[in-house]
């Protein structure tokens, strides 16, 4: 122990009985916390005969309680029982023996305290060797004042249940006590009930000092990991920013502090606090110096460079291009400036994302970016603007054989390179291009081989990477698809777990919340209950404002609101040819047509659906392709040519089939039925009973499918056609029956204005 003429004064780097060890140049320093850990380690060390499950669970434990935060003496003893009830009694033991004795008792434990290891390889080599010879040099370099300090508060410490009981100091020697509340100290029952090491957060107490250097790096480390590989994870988005609040307070230069504070404003998108806390990044990140020790001048440019840089991605983020604009544009002169070729492509990257962002091709733009990246040996980089081409493809109509060989081609680069990240967003785009495509079947399996690929990543903190994007988009997808074949049981599962990975403040809660209200809408149209799908227009226009408006005309053409929608639909063509998106714009087209169908007739509707029908082919987009032909074959079958109408709905029945949705097959053989029934009017007498039968079996199996959706309205158009034909038949029995379920749905459901004789 230093000399007591050392330091007789008030240390005012000594705060709440914590010794600030580290103004002699160590980074940590001794609490009270600290010695019980040590005092764990000295009996596992002394103590021979142990269960060796329980010195598994011990040494497992001894890491974490090293490099986490402060723990109260019930929290620490509360993990330690979890693991070796004996080893409690043993440290609580020691413990008490110190405060409740006099100071040269725990002089004692820190001079005994190197024997238990002194014969040990451990000792010299090891994290925990480490760790004592820390403590040991810490405690060595306090002075007497400093020692009493720490003595004083390893009272407090194990006496934190009855402070009262403690004699008060003299009012002279109130600079050596800790002057703050220790009820504050405590913890809720149901808290420490909680707590667990591998499970949640090692939460300091809320009065102890600041954490120690590498307290706060391990801290910092373990939040930024937790962000990026499961969020749903890490710390809240306002406890995090207390806690980091907490660190700022008595080291406002620490430069990563303020980096994560940056990226868990992010996460709410608070501009205000994101922005601030980037700035103060760079600003102490430079003020510090770290970066130019060995760089000269250059780590302060490259600070500055990617400053401006990351403040042009914050505007991108929360869609202020024109400011992302002018910060793209002065990264790019410092960069050029200080010839950074790293930093300039990865401004030609944000470059022409910025330019996809605001709707302007940015094929030539991202076709430079790829070729630069691959000559200056950076994959990452080109990866991903290969990726942004194939994407850009796909809405521009290249064919799919060319757009996958693109992806196979990164895929092994992928592979070799071991960038899991970008293997994630390759099979989730490929599952998007696939579903865009129409083909249901591939969409499922590229899902499904995301969903059950292992991750590449170090795996740590016992987190498995999966709240990423690419997990969101790929649960999304397979939701969508199960709601299309009236799984809604599964549907229920999938978004139960979407919620629990990616709560509503994560960053991509946005495409769940969105998927689910669109399931929701499409399920309430089908059962013809219009007044349910009202409020799910007003959530979807909140979070998509196309989608909102296409489903806001689709309730109100259901309404019979014709002139509303009419309106509708032209402003929602007019944004959609401007962002050039076509599938929306082949949607919006459709569905005009069913509104001229139903006011000035269906021949004015033949243009608009050769023109979805061309746009459709030419971007490859079979689903839609089907439905434009169905659309067209039901406008001939009103025009009097039911023979043309089969020949049309047979064409495309084999793909609607293995591709479609539950409601587009039961619409294809609904449709296929009626001109069936069209054709055995005209039919020879000999022919015309076949024909009619054959109609029978065509409408049972489209009951089929859309019974399994509980599509009432289309039930009951069915129904009606049945109790026709079976009228026609001569079967009284099987006519009566379909009429009396027409009846009943026909009470049940409210009159749409729309018949079986004029809708698809």
């Amino acid at each position: 122990m230093a000399s007591v003429h050392e330091s007789l004064y008030f240390n005012p780097m000594m705060t709440n009985g914590v010794v600030h060890a580290n103004i002699f140049g160590i980074k940590d320093w001794v609490t009270p916390y600290k010695i019980a850990v040590l005092a764990l380690l000295y009996e596992m060390s002394t103590t021979k005969p142990m269960a060796l499950l329980d010195r598994r669970r011990l040494n497992k434990l001894i890491l974490p309680l090293q490099q986490g935060a402060d723990l109260t003496l019930e929290q620490f003893v509360k993990i330690v029982e979890e693991c070796c009830l004996r080893m409690v009694n043993a440290v609580k033991l020691r413990l008490f023996l110190m405060a409740d004795g006099e100071l040269q008792d725990m002089e004692h434990f820190f001079t005994i305290l190197p024997n238990a290891f002194s014969d040990s390889e451990a000792f010299k080599t090891s994290v925990v060797g480490l760790f004592m010879r820390q403590m040991l040099l810490a405690y060595n370099k306090l002075s007497f004042s400093q020692v009493y300090k720490l003595y004083k508060s390893l009272q407090q410490y194990c006496h934190r249940g009855n402070q009262a009981e403690l004699s008060a100091l003299p009012a002279e020697d109130m600079e050596l006590t800790n002057t703050e509340d220790p009820s504050a100290d405590r913890i809720d029952k149901d808290e420490l009930d909680t707590i667990s090491l591998h499970q949640s957060e090692l939460r300091p107490d809320e009065t102890q000092g600041p954490l120690s250097q590498k307290q706060a790096e391990y801290f910092l480390a373990r939040q930024a990991y937790l962000l990026k590989n499961d969020e749903n994870k890490a710390m809240s988005p306002a406890k995090l920013q207390d806690e980091l609040n907490n660190i700022l307070k008595f080291n406002p230069d620490f430069a990563e502090a303020h980096y994560l504070s940056y990226l868990n404003s992010m996460r709410v998108q608070d501009i205000f606090i994101s922005t601030h806390s980037l700035l103060h990044y760079f600003d102490r990140l430079i003020l510090s110096g770290g970066e130019g020790k060995s760089n000269g001048d250059e780590g302060y440019g490259r600070s500055l460079r990617y400053a401006v840089l990351n403040l042009a991605t914050l505007h991108c983020r929360f869609g202020h291009y024109q400011q992302a604009d002018l910060a793209l544009q002065e990264a790019i002169r410092i960069a050029q400036e200080a010839n950074d070729h790293v930093c300039l492509q990865h401004c030609l990257s944000w470059l022409y994302t910025l330019e996809q962002m605001k709707g302007s091709d940015s094929v030539v733009l991202t076709e430079d970016s790829v070729k630069i990246a691959a000559h200056f040996c950076l994959p990452y980089l080109a990866s991903l603007g290969i990726q942004s081409l194939v994407q850009q493809g796909a809405k521009q109509g290249m064919p799919a054989n060319k757009l996958l060989d693109a992806l196979r081609g990164t895929d092994i680069m992928h592979w070799k390179q071991s960038l899991s990240e970008l293997i994630e967003i390759s099979l989730a785009q490929t599952t998007s291009i696939w579903r865009m495509y129409g083909k249901s079947t591939m969409a499922r399996q590229q899902a499904q081989l995301l969903l059950n690929m292992n991750s590449l990543e170090p795996v740590n903190f016992s987190v498995q990477q999966n709240n990423t994007e690419a997990f969101a988009v790929a649960l999304c997808h397979l939701a969508e698809l199960h709601a299309e074949q009236g799984l809604y049981a599964v549907v229920t599962d999938i978004m139960k777990h979407l919620k629990q990975q990616f709560p509503p403040h994560t960053q991509h809660a946005k495409l769940w919340m969105l998927c689910d209200l669109k399931i929701q809408f499409e399920k309430a149209m089908n059962d013809g209950k219009y007044h349910l799908a009202e409020p799910h227009v007003t959530a979807i226009s909140a979070l998509n404002s196309t989608e909102g408006l296409y489903r806001k005309a689709q309730l109100l053409k259901a309404l019979n609101q014709t002139s509303e929608a009419s309106k509708i639909l032209q402003q929602l063509q007019q944004q959609c040819e401007k962002s050039k998106n076509t599938e929306m714009i082949i949607r919006v087209m459709l569905a005009s047509a069913e509104l001229h169908w139903d006011s000035s007739g269906f021949a004015s509707a033949l243009p608009l659906l050769l023109q979805a029908l061309a746009l459709s082919r030419q971007h490859n987009l079979q689903s839609l392709t089907s439905e434009t032909v169905l659309h067209l074959a039901f406008t001939q079958l009103m025009l009097g040519i039911p023979e043309q109408a089969l020949a049309l709905v047979q064409d495309v029945l084999e793909s609607v089939l293995a591709h479609g949705s539950l409601i587009d097959k039961g619409r294809a053989l609904l449709l296929a039925a009626r001109c069936q029934m069209a054709l055995a009017g005209s039919a020879a007498q000999e022919h015309r009973l076949t024909a009619l039968e054959q109609a029978v079996h065509t409408l049972e199996e489209a009951a089929v499918y859309f019974s399994r959706i509980d599509c009432k309205e289309r039930m009951r158009d069915i129904h009606y056609l049945q109790a026709r034909l079976h009228h026609t038949l001569g079967n009284v029995s099987q006519r009566n029956k379909c009429a009396m379920l027409f009846r009943l749905l026909d009470q049940e459901l409210p009159s749409s204005g729309m018949t079986v004789v004029n809708r698809l």
